[in-house]
């Protein structure tokens, strides 16, 4: 039975695990996105996410709190500057876990974390991508309802009067 095991120990020391979840949050936070194992990823992402939580409040005992966990200046610099900014608005969930294939050596679940205000695959762009032209029955979407075809209409009644522009007279006999 797992009765109040709340921390994954990953299989180290606390000090180990402690030292390499502060290592790793600091990659992500320099880099936006890390590989990494699935179990070490979910461990990571209950460690750092608390951490970009504290560095929405700018001041300087969240950045000694923070530089605690992180031990490192220049990543805390860039979480108060960068980060902070980005997620101000967001009410958590600044991380997103994403599985890959199993690693060829020792077969170990892989998993790619990543900010989530960083990514370049998902987001705004992706939503703007067109639909599909046809149906699946080979017919345009223009022709299978009934607005698009009026629509349509309306669109051609409107370039017609532009078409009728009085022509250029041609020069009489030569």
């Amino acid at each position: 039975m797992r009765h109040g095991k709340k921390v994954n120990h990953l299989g180290r020391t606390a000090s180990h695990r402690k030292a390499m979840l502060a290592n790793m949050a600091s990659s992500l936070i320099l880099h936006k996105r890390i590989t990494t194992t699935l179990a070490k990823a979910k461990a990571l992402r209950t460690y750092v996410e608390p951490i970009i939580t504290k560095s929405k409040n700018d001041t300087t005992h969240s950045r000694r709190t923070v530089f605690a966990y992180l031990q490192d200046k220049e990543v805390v610099t860039i979480l108060f500057r960068e980060i902070a900014e980005k997620v101000a608005t967001r009410p958590g969930g600044y991380t997103r876990i994403i599985k890959l294939n199993n690693r060829l050596g020792d077969n170990a679940e892989m998993a790619l974390i990543e900010l989530v205000d960083y990514n370049t695959v998902y987001g705004k762009d992706v939503e703007a991508k067109e639909e599909k032209k046809t149906t699946r029955r080979g017919r345009s979407k223009a022709t299978a309802t009934p607005k698009a075809a009026e629509a349509k209409a309306e669109v051609v009644e409107e370039v017609a009067p532009a078409e009728e522009a009085p022509a250029t007279e041609e020069p009489k006999g030569e």
